[in-house]
């Protein structure tokens, strides 16, 4: 599926990285996102749907603590925890702390905190 390139749409982001490989194959064995070598040689992800791009960047502070947060949708939030532990993350926020809503935080192999979402039914 193409992009909708729309005013206002989110469509990159930067992550804080120690280790731009690591970080690139927990994002690729969590989620499942494509990730690609750039002329530059820097590499590059697409989420799992193709809507959202963007990088691994060093030298940057993680977001270690939850201020601004993005969450990736996802078919489970379990499934998905399961492999967050399997590739190195850490559970922050277990599933039911904000119900009726079903979500967890997770912190990634960097330090950066993300929410996993999970639509209901």
């Amino acid at each position: 599926m193409a992009p909708a390139l729309t005013n206002g749409k989110i469509c990159y982001i930067e992550i804080p990285a120690l280790d731009i490989d690591r970080s690139a194959e927990f994002y690729r064995g969590v989620f499942g996102w494509k990730t690609r070598q750039r002329a530059d040689g820097s590499t590059a992800f697409d989420d799992g749907v193709g809507q959202v791009s963007g990088t691994w960047v060093v030298g940057r502070s993680p977001a270690a603590a939850p201020g601004f947060m993005i969450y990736v949708m996802v078919d489970s939030v379990s499934a998905t925890l399961d492999r967050v532990a399997a590739r190195g993350g850490a559970l922050v926020q277990a599933v039911g702390a904000d119900a009726p809503l079903v979500t967890a935080r997770f912190r990634d192999p960097a330090g950066n905190i993300l929410g996993l979402y999970q639509q209901e039914g």
